[in-house]
């Protein structure tokens, strides 16, 4: 995927979308993906738990009711339109009942039965960089979506329409576009919960702070730059003192440590789907000597440039018919 993207205009005062923000490039780099695998009708006694797979179980109400079980939390009705979301693939349950269902009941083939449906979307966002994690960490294990909240997002509400639409018409295509409106869902999700402002640290607020996501879009984008404290301090527009405080503060890492985490992340990411030599990998990342990039990345990953390839090499000769 390109790191910028420009939309050509005819008009003379058009102006052109060259640099990503933090956050788009972020979700480009971490390859956000969406899918919707279950459009189900429910009837008398069920429950649902997708749990357990590494990524990111949501559920869309679509017409009726359910209720949520969530460890630590009170049960909630959900309703038509009602949108929760489990970012860190916590352990749920979604039921016909406000009573926690028999463990029997979860995820069991239901027959249909007389009385009042529910219709139910399930789906996964996924992220194929699994980088992505510590990003999720800044969000709350379970987002629910009400009404309320998205009658002061219309966003939501017309995202939300527009996948019901489609599962209901079922035109030709309509799977490839569900799964791009849902992605564009995720989005929003993330916005919405900086708006909030129930989060105060993480690397997801770092990214929404007008200083720190500067230093972190030339991280991301322009890692085998020699990047300094000061240097980066000088794009965030702070000194040197207060930058290295808050970014640390707000990402977690100091900024240096995390320059070098990333740069290990883009490694691992060339290690796993490349053949390209390990000094041009090195070079990539900000190192001038293989054996320097060798040494730093055993550090951060625990294991050998070698050991990531090899591992990968065994995978895909597992899986090759």
């Amino acid at each position: 995927m390109p790191n910028s993207v420009q939309f050509m205009s005819n008009r003379p005062n058009a102006s052109y979308i060259t640099n990503p923000d933090a956050l788009s490039f972020v979700l480009s780099r971490l390859q956000l993906e969406a899918e919707i695998y279950l459009n189900e009708e429910y009837c008398g006694a069920w429950a649902v738990d997708t749990s357990g797979s590494r990524r990111i179980p949501f559920h869309l109400i679509g017409k009726g009711n359910a209720w949520l079980h969530f460890k630590g939390r009170d049960k909630q009705l959900l309703s038509t339109g009602d949108l929760v979301v489990f970012p860190r693939d916590a352990q749920h349950i979604v039921a016909s009942s406000s009573e926690l269902p028999n463990r029997a009941l979860i995820n069991a083939k239901t027959s249909k039965q007389d009385g009042p449906s529910t219709n139910m979307v399930c789906g996964f966002f996924e992220f194929q960089n699994k980088a992505a994690w510590p990003l999720l960490d800044s969000l709350p294990a379970v987002i629910v979506l009400d009404l309320s909240e998205q009658s002061r997002n219309p966003q939501f509400r017309t995202l939300i329409d527009l996948i019901i639409n489609e599962i209901n018409q079922a035109l030709p295509g309509y799977y490839s576009v569900i799964n791009q409106l849902a992605y564009l869902l995720f989005v929003q999700i993330i916005r919405q919960q900086i708006k909030t402002g129930k989060l105060e640290t993480g690397l997801l607020v770092a990214l929404f702070d007008d200083k720190i996501s500067k230093a972190l879009a030339v991280i991301h984008k322009q890692p085998e730059k020699h990047w300094s404290l000061e240097t980066l301090a000088q794009i965030a527009a702070m000194g040197r003192s207060s930058f290295a405080q808050r970014f640390n503060e707000l990402v977690g890492l100091p900024a240096m440590q995390y320059l070098t985490a990333w740069r290990m992340r883009e490694a691992k990411q060339l290690l796993e789907t490349t053949k390209q030599p390990m000094i041009d990998i090195a070079e990539q990342c900000g190192y001038e000597s293989e054996a320097a990039f060798r040494k730093a990345y055993k550090k951060t990953t625990h294991e050998t440039p070698g050991e990531s390839r090899r591992k990968t090499s065994l995978t895909r000769t597992k899986v090759s018919f």
